[in-house]
């Protein structure tokens, strides 16, 4: 089997990030398959130190900071994330290296006949693509000899796949609405799926939340007799300074206090870099190694793209996947903040799922034009919902079909003083960024 083949088998089964997501139950979501699976495969998952990461917003970026902290601790660290910008073994890295084709191929190869039992028997129902990733990543940072591994929830928590392990540590970033057609109407709703990564007896960091999601995180430490660090009060931080390729701030923990930089835009990634912190406090607290150079080391050499990116300047062009309202907002915040320009370009395509609405009512304020295009996925919502939603701001956004004609259609109209900001779905600014790549535009700092 090669690579091609590999990712053709996983993608032959059902792929959520792909079609419409069932009821978010255990009926639909039943994790004793995955632990089946697990089983046959010598329970991998077992074998590393687990950190947990649930939440709306921030979960990628905080594991990314945490895992790069964790490897600057030499300590082999496997990262699990989702979902990627290019090549599908950007979900599964040790110290920062994505799985090669070669190894995804073979472990593919070597789970297979395992699947295909547990799908036969199909007890607990069949198994899914994100449940075979998460399969293969436990199986590939066992095969490392990972010392730990950082798990990124791809929806929700309680019924997500990687809640088959038992934390060292669980976090729940920022929380606001999203996936609501399939984890609850209601922030109260959508954080108790959130809360259901909370083992019994574990600790818990949180970073700052709504008061109702507050709520919901503390109630359920309670029942589980868990313990909770709150990011915000038990953990607090402070910017010092910023300029467009790096941020210096100042954390103040429980057990030391921290002068930091990390390499992303954002006062929202100061929020994830203390809630990191915090996290490999719990981590330190616990017997672990970790410095606080190590710390510093690690969050100085944190890489997540698609957030906050640039990609060039003159005219800027600046892409994030900024896909739900608060996320949204944290985006047009963070513009206005860091960058001088004359006009605002945005250039937006959405997933079907997305509460569109909500997001244009944060981008209108900042943009003085808007183009509307779609990307490869089969997932993309129709330009004409996005234009009736710009529609309702008196704002008369144009359609382009394709992605490179969209940007060329921006380059167009941007003089050297303006920005392009391109948001909405991480699969649109994927495209972005390879398209820039490819083209005779460089990134140029």
């Amino acid at each position: 089997m090669d690579y091609q083949q590999a990712i053709d088998y996983l993608s032959s089964y059902t792929d959520y990030e792909v079609v419409p997501r069932l009821a978010h139950n255990a009926a639909n979501y039943d994790l004793r398959r995955v632990e089946e699976l697990l089983s046959r495969l010598g329970n991998p998952h077992l074998k590393a130190r687990s950190i947990h990461i649930a939440g709306t917003n921030g979960k990628g970026s905080t594991a990314a900071m945490i895992a790069s902290a964790l490897t600057a601790s030499s300590y082999t660290t496997g990262l699990y994330t989702s979902p990627h910008l290019h090549t599908w073994r950007e979900r599964i890295r040790i110290d920062g290296e994505l799985i090669s084709e070669v190894e995804l191929a073979a472990l593919v190869e070597s789970l297979k006949p395992e699947v295909e039992v547990v799908n036969q028997r199909a007890t607990y129902g069949r198994l899914t693509t994100f449940e075979l990733l998460t399969a293969l990543a436990f199986a590939h940072f066992a095969a490392k000899g990972g010392d730990f591994q950082v798990l990124e929830v791809g929806m929700g928590g309680r019924f997500d796949a990687t809640n088959v392990i038992n934390p060292e540590v669980g976090i729940i970033t920022s929380i606001s609405l999203d996936h609501t057609e399939v984890l609850g109407n209601s922030l109260a709703e959508i954080t108790a799926e959130k809360a259901g990564i909370i083992k019994p007896g574990s600790i818990v960091v949180t970073s700052p939340q709504p008061d109702e999601a507050a709520q919901v995180i503390e109630e359920s430490c309670l029942s589980a007799g868990a313990q909770l660090v709150r990011v915000g009060s038990d953990v607090t931080w402070r910017s010092l300074s910023s300029d467009l390729s790096q941020q210096r701030f100042c954390v103040a923990g429980r057990l030391d206090n921290y002068e930091l930089s990390i390499p992303l835009l954002g006062q929202h990634q100061l929020a994830n870099a203390a809630t990191a912190v915090a996290t490999l406090e719990v981590l330190a607290e616990k017997g672990f190694n970790i410095s606080r150079d190590s710390i510093t080391n690690g969050l100085a050499q944190v890489s997540w793209p698609g957030r906050l990116q640039i990609l060039s300047r003159q005219p800027f062009i600046v892409v994030d996947g900024a896909h739900n309202p608060d996320a949204a907002r944290r985006l047009r915040e963070s513009v206005e903040q860091y960058f001088d320009f004359d006009r605002a370009i945005l250039v937006i395509g959405a997933s079907d799922d997305k509460d569109i609405a909500g997001i244009a009512t944060q981008l209108v304020p900042l943009f003085n034009k808007v183009i509307i295009t779609r990307s490869h996925h089969p997932r993309v919502m129709a330009p004409a919902a996005i234009i009736a939603e710009f529609a309702k701001h008196s704002v008369e956004a144009q359609v382009v079909d394709d992605i490179p004609s969209a940007l060329s259609e921006a380059l167009a109209l941007a003089g050297e003083r303006d920005l392009i900001c391109v948001a909405g779905s991480l699969f649109v600014v994927a495209e972005v960024i390879e398209q820039v790549g490819r083209g005779s535009l460089k990134s140029r700092f």
